[in-house]
């Protein structure tokens, strides 16, 4: 058991949110085999809320023209609530996060211009030729998101043990209908994230940098009694 938890461990180390991908096709196959992988974590009842819907490249260009010209034309509709607010820890990650971006990048922090460039990214998928937009059925509201949560980190996983760069975007979500009328997703889905799948381009600034993790005593509060 100690070898699969290291490869576990592995996998959860090395993976990364991609912010560059080289605009190299994946087959099919491959991507089903990410999917196929992912579909083996918990839900709820085994409900499986999640559905997938994978744009090729062509399809994936025509989507992110259409979000981008939401961002300029339309005001953010999300199925799901925004987080109320980021404060305490949970900010001063955000931040820390957001800074080693724009640090790679060489973008300074008061550059609002570039910060919005860069920002602008995520409705151009970061350069990946596929996107997975991950939809739960509505009717399962909230803890159907949450099983969809599993699958989304498993499906990162599995993409990484494949050979395959991806990053989960919440940013789509604010566009719902926008989604939902370019991919024909209809209402009873909620659009609750993508996932940019590809190749990443290991020579991009944008890749250099990594996240770091909380210890686990800052997280675990343990009950004796």
């Amino acid at each position: 058991m100690t070898d699969q938890h290291d490869t576990l461990l592995a996998l959860l180390t090395e993976r990364h949110s991609c912010r560059a991908f080289r605009p190299d096709p994946v087959d099919h196959a491959t991507i089903a085999q990410v999917v196929a992988t992912a579909q083996r974590v918990p839900s709820w009842c085994n409900a499986q809320p999640w559905q997938v819907t994978i744009t090729d490249p062509a399809a994936t260009a025509r989507l992110s023209a259409a979000l981008l010209h939401a961002v300029d034309t339309d005001t953010p509709r999300p199925d799901l609530d925004w987080p109320v607010r980021y404060t305490g820890v949970y900010q001063e990650r955000r931040r820390t996060c957001g800074f080693q971006l724009y640090d790679s990048l060489g973008i300074a922090r008061d550059d609002r211009g570039a910060r919005t460039a860069q920002m602008l990214e995520n409705y151009r998928f970061f350069g990946a030729p596929h996107v997975a937009i991950i939809t739960s059925e509505a009717d399962l509201g909230a803890y159907g998101a949450m099983d969809s949560g599993g699958f989304v980190a498993a499906f990162t996983l599995a993409a990484k043990a494949l050979g395959l760069a991806t990053i989960p975007q919440a940013a789509i979500a604010a566009y719902a209908p926008t989604v939902r009328a370019e991919l024909a997703i209809p209402d009873t889905r909620l659009i609750l994230c993508a996932i940019a799948l590809g190749h990443a381009d290991p020579d991009h600034p944008a890749n250099a940098f990594r996240t770091e993790r909380a210890a686990p005593d800052q997280v675990i509060d343990w009950v004796a009694q």
